[in-house]
């Protein structure tokens, strides 16, 4: 069988993006590590069914498969209470709503997380390369984080809304 300069071409492409995915795949677990260094985290695993029983349909596909949801549709994208953003999965504290502001795009977006509480990789679902960030206690998807965002970080962590869950600051 002949291969033609196309179909060369094609299979390399692919090769070379499978590796990549596979080693951004690898990255996060080195990240995740860490993240963790030095903290009182210990790390949750589930099953698929048992984060069903306690995710709904939208979390457990952002969450765990790595969604996203539609833009200016999440509640939290307008909470202006003092206070902190957890985890829906785990209830780990990511954020404090000091951290908060409005970048535009239609998500709650953050200059700065807690420190340790998420671990990134890299992600190029979309054809060239995104740092992805995750929870580090339950591994599940929050969101990208971009080098758009204001002063002091110059970070814009760019969250899923049904991703977190806020918890107002007491009085």
């Amino acid at each position: 069988m002949k291969l033609s300069r196309r179909l060369f071409i094609s299979a390399g492409a692919t090769s070379i993006a499978a590796a990549a995915y596979g080693a951004a795949n690898i990255g996060v677990w080195n990240s995740m590590d860490k993240a963790l260094a030095g903290q009182k985290i210990t790390p949750i695993k589930k099953t698929a069914a048992e984060w069903r029983e306690i995710l709904s349909d939208e979390q457990f596909r952002v969450l765990r498969k790595e969604g996203t949801e539609r833009a200016f549709t999440s509640p939290l994208n307008d909470e202006k209470r003092a206070g902190t953003y957890h985890c829906a999965g785990c209830d780990l504290a990511l954020f404090q709503s000091s951290t908060k502001y409005d970048s535009g795009t239609g998500w709650p977006s953050f200059f700065d997380v807690i420190e340790g509480a998420v671990g990134t990789k890299k992600d190029y679902w979309l054809g060239y390369p995104r740092t992805e960030y995750h929870c580090a206690r339950c591994n599940g998807h929050q969101g990208h984080v971009f080098n758009d965002g204001p002063k002091p970080t110059g970070l814009r962590y760019c969250n899923n809304g049904v991703a977190l869950t806020f918890k107002p600051q007491e009085a």
